[in-house]
């Protein structure tokens, strides 16, 4: 009995883990920022480009870079980056923040989580 009980829980938390809960390879992550036509290509760590530097970006409040000219939504927008508020930006920006500026998005939900692993090692710039 005990043990049927124990499947079932595993079961239950399994069922209930969002989609973003994949573990992300750290390695793969910088490797994909990096890449030519992925995120480096907008977005320097340690000062803004096209997009806003992203040291320090999990956990930060989305559209606080200063110094950087965001969209009226997204600075508006009351989003904090973590996992679950990167994972759903990366799938299509504009269906998170209707007039976004950004329209870049990874479809697979692995390097999703590969890069929200990335950026989570990220220090605050200085």
């Amino acid at each position: 009995m005990k043990t049927s009980l124990v499947v079932v829980a595993a079961l239950g938390l399994f069922c209930t883990l969002p989609a973003h809960a994949a573990e992300g390879d750290v390695a793969h992550g910088e490797v994909l920022f990096k890449s030519t036509g992925q995120c480096q290509t907008c977005h320097k760590l340690d000062h803004n480009l096209v997009g806003p530097e992203l040291s320090g970006v999990f956990g930060r409040k989305a559209g606080s870079v200063a110094n950087f000219a965001y969209s009226a939504p997204l600075k508006t927008s009351n989003l904090t980056w973590d996992e679950a508020t990167l994972d759903k930006w990366l799938t299509s920006p504009p269906a998170l923040v209707p007039g976004t500026h950004m329209s870049m998005h990874l479809d697979k939900a692995q390097d999703r989580a590969d890069i929200i692993a990335y950026l989570k090692t990220l220090p605050k710039s200085e």
